[in-house]
């Protein structure tokens, strides 16, 4: 189990340079917007424009702050921190649009035919177990072990673990082999 706060999360631009994100992890390590096998990451929507496309990738989006509408092909929504995230094709020309003031929201990105990503909400009580390689971020402060996770950090876990609050669970499961000269 390993902690990431939320605060250390490195600050990078957007592939189209239309903002930043703070990319929580990326798989495998230093890997970069075109090499990437997976990546999560939390990004701040200020106004409306096109996002970033990325041929071959399934995202995963899901708001913590704010109200977003998602346009594109087959993709028609309008997300808040209380709806369910939204999965699309990310090579898909999606425009985004924040309404009322600006927008924070979490990304999960999975190279199709490699690796699955799902995301969904937990409350407290839950479990959280992941088939792959598990993320929660805490969506209020909640304990954990024996330090507090305080809103939108982060922990990355095998396996199972228990919630005590509020949270976004994402797993990022493979669906090939991993080839033998990808670095663990």
């Amino acid at each position: 189990m390993q902690i990431i706060r939320a605060g250390d999360c490195p600050e990078v631009p957007w592939k189209n340079g239309g903002g930043t994100t703070r990319e929580v992890a990326v798989f495998p390590p230093d890997a970069g917007m075109d090499t990437f096998l997976w990546r999560l990451s939390m990004a701040k929507v200020e106004s409306a424009g096109p996002f970033s496309a990325f041929t071959g990738i399934d995202r995963v989006l899901a708001v913590l702050d704010g109200t977003l509408t998602l346009t594109g092909p087959d993709l028609d929504a309008r997300l808040d921190a209380g709806t369910p995230p939204q999965p699309f094709d990310g090579g898909a020309a999606v425009f985004g649009e924040p309404l009322d003031g600006p927008v924070l929201d979490l990304n999960a990105m999975a190279r199709r035919g490699r690796f699955t990503c799902t995301m969904t909400r937990l409350d407290a009580g839950s479990m959280a177990t992941a088939e792959g390689t598990g993320f929660v971020i805490a969506l209020e402060p909640q304990p954990l072990a024996e330090t507090t996770l305080e809103r939108l950090d982060c922990v990355r876990f095998e396996g199972a673990l228990a919630i005590d609050g509020k949270v976004l669970f994402v797993d990022f499961g493979g669906t090939c082999a991993e080839p033998a000269d990808t670095p663990h």
